[in-house]
């Protein structure tokens, strides 16, 4: 029964992942391969210098994950909290200015995997705080912040279960 059931949840994150926009998709199996260091970004990546750049300077504000896994506060007191949202918003505001990200589904699905499952209580706050920074365009600010919904704001808890789908690169076919 608990192979049918992580089969069954696989499939729902493929298919929100299928969701996405095909430039989300694209930054989001990227922002993996550097996150969780699985290749050579530049050599898999890299179209042109402009996205060599765009590449360099994820992999140096990435840096900070590591630091950023290891610090997820667990518990509600307010001691963590300012190191580990401080560092989290600022990695977020990369993100959400690189333009790829278009909604807080998109987001979520990369932070849960980036930092991992006991992350997912802390990303509706950062995604707000990133989004709402004056680095954000302001109507990319307003349809970012309208792509959180009531029922993630608000969510009295959420699942521990670590994710199981991370898509990857794939090479196309010759045709």
């Amino acid at each position: 029964m608990a192979v049918a059931n992580t089969a069954s949840m696989t499939i729902a994150e493929m298919r929100e992942f299928a969701s996405f926009t095909a430039a989300e998709q694209r930054y989001i199996r990227r922002s993996l391969d550097i996150g969780l260091g699985r290749c050579d970004a530049f050599r898999i990546w890299g179209r042109n210098a402009g996205e060599n750049a765009a590449i360099r300077s994820q992999y140096v504000t990435y840096q900070e994950l590591k630091a950023l896994r290891g610090s997820i506060p667990v518990d509600s007191s307010l001691d963590r909290i300012e190191g580990f949202v401080g560092k989290l918003t600022r990695v977020a505001a990369f993100d959400l200015a690189q333009e790829r990200i278009d909604s807080f589904s998109a987001f979520r699905f990369l932070y849960e995997r980036l930092l991992g499952a006991d992350a997912r209580p802390w990303l509706p706050s950062a995604f707000c705080a990133a989004a709402a920074l004056p680095q954000i365009r302001p109507g990319r600010r307003k349809m970012l912040l309208q792509s959180l919904s009531e029922a993630a704001a608000t969510a009295p808890g959420w699942s521990d279960r670590a994710p199981s789908f991370y898509p990857e690169f794939i090479e196309e076919a010759a045709a």
